[in-house]
């Protein structure tokens, strides 16, 4: 199976390690829009930076970020589980995993990145700073360089795909019409006195534990028919939706509940 994850706005930087090296880097298939953004990226950084600053949507005291991304292809880098930071990776604790649950990652996780399109946890990446929903100038919308070449990774996969990324980061490659008889795109709902709602916190929370304990299980299912109940014997409640059109994936609820 392949569970999608979305990445986080706030990212940690590495002390030291190698610079990056973007043919070690999982999903090759993406290595000409990789090459495309990341040049965009660190041109538009290299720049005026009060410029650069409105391009990707930061304040006047984030002028920090431009100088990163500026110093992208020399600055240390370290494995993307590591550098992803905030609720969803916190809940995850991807470093207190046993060996053989961190192997399983590998093969079971990819994350989205407006970046690097879709990275494996332990692939070597520098801090950044880039939002999915960015217009970098002479570029265009990334939502536009990634989808295609995302759409042909995904393609690729086998076995059941459950969706966990947040909406921008969909647009970047949505799962395709020809994976949609094994997708599943997945929604945290939170419980509460007989109504359901999204939170933020709770949804992030929920889908690192989901993949905390996805990646604990010995197996994984292997046609999307075994799916829904395999998260249900992680000890989650979940409800399937059947998709309007038969090119659309399913959806999987996941229900919290709360006093």
């Amino acid at each position: 199976m392949l569970v999608l994850l979305p990445p986080s706005e706030g990212k940690t930087g590495p002390e030291s390690g190698s610079r990056l090296k973007p043919s070690t880097l999982s999903f090759p298939g993406l290595a000409e829009s990789r090459s495309h953004v990341f040049d965009a990226l660190v041109a538009l950084c290299s720049g005026n930076k009060k410029q650069a600053a409105t391009v990707l949507g930061l304040g006047p005291k984030q002028l920090d970020l431009v100088d990163i991304n500026a110093r992208l292809a020399t600055a240390p880098t370290a494995p993307a589980i590591e550098i992803y930071t905030g609720v969803l990776y916190d809940a995850l604790d991807f470093s207190t995993l046993p060996a053989t649950a961190k192997k399983r990652a590998s093969t079971r996780v990819a994350i989205s990145s407006a970046l690097f399109g879709l990275l494996r946890p332990g692939d070597l990446i520098p801090q950044y700073r880039l939002s999915a929903d960015t217009t970098i100038p002479g570029l265009g919308p990334l939502a536009e360089v990634w989808r295609d070449s995302v759409q042909a990774e995904l393609r690729a996969t086998t076995g059941p795909i459950l969706d966990l990324r947040s909406g921008a980061y969909v647009k970047l490659g949505p799962l395709p019409a020809e994976t949609a008889d094994r997708g599943f795109v997945g929604r945290i709902l939170l419980e509460k006195a007989g109504k359901r709602s999204v939170v933020s916190h709770h949804n992030k929370a929920t889908k690192g534990l989901l993949v905390r304990e996805i990646l604990g299980a010995s197996k994984a299912p292997r046609s999307a028919d075994d799916l829904p109940g395999f998260v249900e014997d992680l000890g989650f409640r979940v409800e399937v939706h059947q998709p309007k059109k038969p090119t659309d994936p399913c959806g999987l609820d996941i229900i919290v509940y709360t006093t």
